[in-house]
């Protein structure tokens, strides 16, 4: 297709003069590693009615043992692996400042090797218990029966946030500040749908804004460049021109 060549070899050309780049990522960069999107026509929610319902913090306090069956089910995938897209991004870090903006909870990126990651809807490898605070693995969460309790006796929550939660404000301003500060801001797998985290690209002024989303976005109308294709194979295509 023409028109992703043109966007590709642009896309190329500003990785390459760019320095200090910013990597905002969606549920669609883990879908090639097995994971679902949520708003997609085969994503979490179009499957799951209530799914916004259930993954809420009013849900999670009243009805802890219904939250954990569909969380554990549908958001805990731990063998799912980086795919090209985290490992790209990784290995960019040999030759540029990359930080990574996600809002994403399965830890991926830095599973590939991504040094600097700003977690905004937390992740699934933290947890703890709401009474006295003390940490537990992914681990100690798959194996638990039912709702995880705490040796003290109170509940565990994981460290991800949910529907009527706030952001975590030292993490946000993180994000805010790298956006701000980078040459090249890249959206990936995102449909920048979700508030507050999509108006975080509103604070980039650098020189160019980049977008690859399967689906068109908001935003792709300000946006330099502009690629409706799987992540993986965009990057695949401009691999060793790149790296």
């Amino acid at each position: 297709m023409i028109y992703n060549i043109h966007m590709i070899n642009k896309l190329k050309n500003a990785l390459n003069s760019s320095q200090k780049i910013v990597f905002f990522t969606g549920a669609g960069m883990s879908t090639d590693s097995g994971i679902p999107d949520f708003r997609s026509a085969t994503g979490l929610y179009a499957n799951n009615l209530h799914a916004e319902e259930i993954v809420s913090h009013s849900f999670f306090m009243s009805n802890p043992k219904e939250f954990y069956d569909f969380y554990k089910e549908k958001m805990l995938f731990p063998d799912a692996l980086p795919n090209y897209g985290h490992e790209f991004i990784s290995k960019l870090q040999d030759k540029k400042d990359v930080t990574v903006v996600t809002q994403n909870i399965d830890g991926l990126h830095q599973l590939a090797g991504s040094k600097k990651v700003y977690e905004i809807h937390g992740s699934i490898h933290r947890n703890y218990c709401m009474k006295c605070h003390k940490s537990y693995s992914l681990i100690d969460i798959i194996n638990s029966d039912g709702v995880p309790y705490c040796k003290c006796g109170g509940i565990i929550k994981p460290d991800v946030v949910l529907y009527e939660e706030a952001l975590d404000s030292d993490t946000i301003d993180k994000a805010i500040t790298a956006i701000d500060d980078a040459d090249m801001l890249v959206i990936l797998g995102t449909s920048l749908n979700v508030y507050p985290a999509a108006s975080f690209i509103n604070y980039f002024k650098g020189n160019c804004l980049a977008i690859i989303n399967k689906t068109s976005t908001p935003k792709d109308d300000i946006c330099d460049i502009v690629i409706h294709d799987s992540i993986s194979d965009t990057f695949r295509k401009i691999n060793e021109m790149v790296l």
